[in-house]
């Protein structure tokens, strides 16, 4: 069975940072691009990066340009996004998607106030 399981998630004021985490089980994780996908409270999900399944060409949206890292290691089957500089409006649930697929996950969630 597919399991993703997203941590790192928290409250920060803006400017702060966080690194995001993704547990990946059941599947041959180092095959896959993965992907990071947000919800904002009461909108629709929202891409926000991706990596191929080597950890090479990562994308960004430009929401999120300059400010998110996104990483992976194979060997621990591990996703990672690092998220500087945060802004009020990244505050979302944030979840780790197999490229094209929807969230399997609870999510970790980001909230970023003053």
């Amino acid at each position: 069975e597919v399991q993703l399981v997203e941590s790192g998630g928290g409250s920060v004021q803006p400017g702060g940072s966080l690194r995001l985490s993704c547990a990946a089980s059941g599947f041959t994780f180092s095959a896959f691009a993965m992907s990071w996908v947000r919800q904002a409270p009461g909108k629709g999900l929202e891409w926000v990066s991706g990596v191929d399944s080597g950890g090479g060409s990562p994308t960004y949206a430009d929401s999120v340009k300059g400010r998110f890292t996104i990483s992976r290691d194979n060997a621990k089957n591990t996703l990672h996004l690092q998220l500087n500089s945060l802004k009020i409006e990244d505050t979302a649930m944030y979840y780790c998607v197999i490229k094209g697929n929807p969230p399997r996950g609870q999510g970790t969630q980001v909230t970023v106030s003053s």
